[in-house]
C-alpha cells in the first residue's frame, strides 16, 4: 500500500468539480467503506482506498483524491475530474482541487473496456484478499498497481475470464488490492458486500 502517483499527471488545479448530488451519491459510498475500514490509512499515515463514478461527459469520471483515505471525512474538494490518459505515455489528464488517486489508470481502463460500467470501487482488506485471491478473476503476481501494465493486465481479465459477470477482480500484485464495479455504486458496493459476507 505506497498511495503514490505512479503516472505522469497533468494537474488543472481549480475548484470543486462535483455536483451535490453527484457527491451524495458517492460520499454515501465512502462513507460506508471508510466505517468498514475498507478504505483508510495504513501506519505510515498512507491513505489507501478510492472509489469512483463515470461523469455526464461518459469519456470523464470523478475519483476520489490522492491521499484522500487517511481522511475520515471528505468534502467537495477532495474528489478529482479525470479528462483524459494515455497507457502509452503513462499519463493522465485531471483537473479539481485535488490530484487523482494513484489508481485512476485502473479506474479509466474499466470505464473503457465496458460503457455499461459507470461505477468503480478499489478497497483494500487483506484478510479478504487472502480469501478472494485466485477464487475470483486476478492479476498476475508481478504487475505493480497504477502501472499501463496493471491497465493491460485489467483489460486481458475482460477478455479472458468472468471479470465481467462476477464483477470483481483481486490485484495479486498489490496486497490487498480488490476492485468491484458495476452499472452504478449500489450495484458496485453491493456485489463488494456480497463477496465479503459470503467468505466471511
Amino acid at each position: 500500500m505506497e498511495g503514490y502517483v505512479k503516472f505522469n499527471c497533468e494537474w488543472g488545479k481549480s475548484g470543486a468539480i462535483i455536483s451535490d448530488s453527484v457527491f451524495d451519491k458517492i460520499n454515501n459510498w465512502r462513507d460506508i467503506l471508510y466505517g468498514l475500514k475498507l478504505i483508510g490509512a495504513n501506519v505510515k499515515k498512507i491513505g489507501f482506498g478510492n472509489i469512483s463514478v463515470r461523469a455526464k461527459n461518459k469519456s470523464d469520471f470523478i475519483i476520489t483524491g490522492a491521499g484522500t483515505g487517511k481522511f475520515r471525512k471528505l468534502t467537495q474538494k477532495h474528489y478529482s475530474k479525470v479528462i483524459d490518459y494515455s497507457l502509452i505515455k503513462n499519463s493522465l489528464v485531471c483537473k479539481g482541487p485535488v490530484k487523482a488517486s494513484s489508481e485512476s489508470l485502473s479506474h479509466a481502463i474499466i470505464y473503457e473496456l465496458d460503457p455499461e460500467i459507470n461505477a468503480v470501487i478499489h478497497v483494500h482488506n487483506l484478510e479478504y484478499w487472502k480469501k478472494l485471491i485466485h477464487l475470483v478473476p486476478t492479476t498476475h503476481e508481478d504487475i505493480p498497481y497504477g502501472t499501463p501494465e496493471m491497465a493491460k493486465e485489467i483489460i486481458r481479465l475482460f477478455r479472458e475470464t468472468d471479470v465481467s459477470e462476477k464483477k470483481i477482480l483481486v490485484m495479486d500484485g498489490h496486497k490487498e488490492g480488490i476492485i468491484t464495479f458495476g452499472k452504478d455504486l449500489d450495484e458496485a458496493g453491493g456485489y463488494l458486500l456480497a463477496y465479503i459476507n459470503t467468505i466471511i
